[in-house]
């Protein structure tokens, strides 16, 4: 009786089995992940209160001290992307009618501008064209005219390529009595970062980038100070799902005994806790030095082939993430599209920002090699020759 009241039959595309192709992806995120840590995540379920649940979720938190170089008890791993990582760090640290001032060269800034301004905070843009970087000079300007309560700035600015040097900020924003928010989500683990030496209130990162997890858990963390502006708030953060305190709780940082919060993604929390350990492994200084080695010779192969690097700075080139111009009488989608018909290798456009202006190359964690740098120009050499001569 039941069947005959069903309107909408079982759909065919699900009775066919799941196809996924084999592709390199050189984009900026998310990276391929590799047979380690897919079998980590393919490891069976286990309930999100279990001790041994519990016990990964402490040697992630351990993992995220020893990356970000700091000592903070309130560290963990947020449920969620790189996004959700920023938006609890916003949330948290913002009340309404705090004052933000937000660092603006790309994308993330812009987004971060977005989400202070929906929590109600006063925001403040401080800018700089996409490819250049902020100076002590201009944080200290934007500092003492708009007296914020918290700086946000982007550490690795995936959209435009560019590095930002974080020393000095960190003790710059504490003499104005202003927290400093850093978004490392495309630089954790491929350029040199030092919370704690470098006084950095709130770090954030995600799992699909340097760390080659799938994407969905972010690592996250506060300094003492952020912590005691949270206690400080006058109001509860507007969002149940990421409340730190909660979280904290959650994640053993408090001292209390742990209470349900919600159901973490327990899978994820494996495969994250995998990359971590594959980091530590091999050593930060490893991975920044492999890093910086192949993306130099990346540049050097693009220049090469006579493309314009994006970032003139070789000091202010994210390694991660290398941006150069579109050639002049190319379509990006074009190149973009070549590599991935002939050559199942992702590259990326723009964005934001650098729309139609940029081709975005990306080599993070296992995916950093001299062989994939080699593969990935070998493949732009083939792109530009057709390229050109499809438009002839």
């Amino acid at each position: 009786m039941a069947t005959s009241l069903l309107c909408v039959p079982p759909p065919q595309v699900l009775l066919r089995p799941l196809a996924v192709p084999e592709r390199l992806l050189l984009g900026p995120g998310p990276s391929n992940v590799p047979p380690r840590i897919l079998a980590a995540g393919s490891q069976q379920l286990l309930g999100h209160m279990h001790p041994e649940v519990l016990q990964v979720m402490d040697e992630i938190k351990a993992g995220i001290q020893y990356a970000f170089q700091t000592q903070n008890r309130l560290t963990l791993a947020i449920s969620g992307t790189g996004h959700c990582a920023m938006e609890a760090a916003l949330l948290n640290l913002l009340d309404h009618g705090d004052t933000a001032l937000v660092a603006v060269n790309g994308i993330w800034g812009q987004r971060a501008a977005d989400i202070a301004r929906r929590l109600g905070a006063n925001v403040h843009e401080l800018l700089k064209p996409p490819g250049e970087y902020f100076t002590p000079w201009d944080i200290e300007e934007g500092l003492v005219q708009h007296k914020p309560s918290v700086l946000f700035i982007t550490h690795g600015e995936s959209s435009t390529g560019v590095l930002q040097p974080l020393e000095g900020l960190g003790e710059l924003c504490h003499r104005h009595g202003c927290l400093l928010l850093v978004d490392a989500v495309a630089s954790l683990g491929g350029a040199p970062i030092f919370m704690d030496q470098q006084e950095v209130d709130v770090l954030y990162s995600g799992s699909q980038k340097v760390l080659n997890a799938p994407p969905g858990s972010a690592p996250i963390s506060f300094s003492e100070r952020a912590r005691e502006k949270m206690l400080r708030r006058k109001t509860k953060p507007l969002s149940f799902y990421l409340d730190m305190g909660w979280l904290a709780n959650y994640w053993g940082c408090d001292g209390e005994p742990r209470r349900y919060h919600h159901t973490a993604p327990i899978n994820s929390f494996f495969s994250l806790r995998e990359g971590l350990a594959m980091l530590a492994e091999l050593g930060l200084e490893n991975s920044w030095e492999r890093h910086r080695a192949n993306c130099t010779q990346l540049c050097r192969g693009l220049c090469d082939l006579g493309l314009e690097l994006f970032v003139k700075e070789e000091k202010a080139r994210l390694p991660t993430v290398t941006t150069v111009r579109v050639p002049k009488g190319y379509d990006w989608k074009d190149i973009t599209a070549f590599l991935m018909d002939n050559y199942a290798i992702e590259i990326a456009g723009g964005l934001g920002p650098s729309v139609g202006k940029v081709l975005r190359i990306g080599l993070m964690g296992c995916n950093s090699t001299s062989g994939n740098v080699d593969r990935v120009l070998c493949a732009l050499r083939d792109a530009l020759g057709h390229c050109r001569h499809s438009r002839l």
